[in-house]
């Protein structure tokens, strides 16, 4: 079996070997003081953003506030897979965090950035989709999917059910719905909390990161994380034009379930992260963390 694991994750399996090897009790201070050297280094090396932003690979332009930072597609694979845990190589257009936090805070939240270039969305179905019996059928293809998890040495994943049932705004063309996941043996559950927003070519997806706890916070913040993103004049929803540009071979539904790939027949799922530490979560490092680290933004 393929196993993969995290910087953190290796370092604090192997702390108790080496120091039986060596006769001695392993020091959880020494542990500590590792991964504040490991955190902080990393924690220099994101480059974070404010201002105006352009994706121009989804003709969508970002105005990141002062109280959030933007971090790049390459910083954010090394927050969700060195620091969260989550698999490596998903591709995502960067994520947001908000400014008065790091991704090493216990409390911390995000929101990552996806564009699907797949064509232009119609909505003529979104009064037609029972949502009770996409969830079961999403439930089983998650079982299906937590197999393949587990086999590469990931943690098993369950989708618990609705957070927030799908919604589709109709006027502004974004569907929200929000899902209850369980990774592993968590005692938190798992907040992914979904947004479309449809384009001339394709679809932004929004997706905030946090535990079922939060989902009131978030709550609050939807607003403000939907105004950070609009697509560029020519790439809107009502800049369609059906003589030239392409229709997508799915509707509302498959984005919430997920896409059929046309090879195989499979739903191919949005992506899940979690977060999560490594194996090792010391007591109070949380606190600590946020006396270390200068939460300076560059824009």
């Amino acid at each position: 079996m393929k196993t993969t694991l995290n910087w953190l994750s290796v370092i604090v399996l192997l702390l108790p070997i080496l120091a039986f090897a060596d006769g001695e009790t392993p020091s959880s201070d020494d542990a500590q003081a590792q991964y504040q050297v490991w955190a902080k280094n990393l924690w220099d090396s994101l480059e974070r953003k404010t201002g105006v932003i352009n994706l121009p690979t989804a003709g969508v332009t970002l105005t990141v506030p002062d109280n959030f930072y933007y971090l790049n597609a390459d910083d954010t694979e090394k927050v969700l897979v060195d620091v969260w845990g989550n698999l490596p190589g998903q591709q995502t257009l960067g994520m947001l965090f908000p400014a008065s936090s790091t991704p090493f805070d216990t409390d911390a939240w995000a929101v990552t950035i996806e564009y699907e270039e797949d064509g232009y969305v119609a909505d003529d179905d979104a009064g037609d989709i029972n949502y009770n019996d996409l969830l079961s059928q999403m439930q089983a293809d998650t079982q299906a999917a937590s197999k393949a998890r587990v086999e590469q040495g990931y943690e098993s994943i369950e989708l618990v059910g609705w957070a927030a049932p799908p919604y589709y705004d109709v006027n502004t063309h974004k569907l929200h719905w929000a899902k209850e996941i369980k990774f592993g043996d968590q005692a938190v559950n798992t907040l992914n909390y979904n947004i479309r927003v449809l384009g001339r070519k394709g679809v932004l997806v929004i997706n905030f990161i946090a535990s079922i706890e939060q989902k009131a916070l978030i709550n609050t913040q939807l607003d403000a994380v939907l105004a950070v993103a609009e697509f560029d004049q020519g790439s809107t929803y009502a800049d369609f034009n059906p003589d030239i540009d392409k229709v997508a071979a799915y509707g509302l539904g498959a984005l919430v379930a997920g896409k059929v790939l046309a090879k195989t027949g499979l739903l191919a799922g949005a992506l899940i992260f979690l977060k999560k530490f490594g194996v090792l979560i010391l007591v109070g490092l949380g606190a600590a963390l946020k006396g270390v680290f200068s939460r300076k933004k560059n824009s």
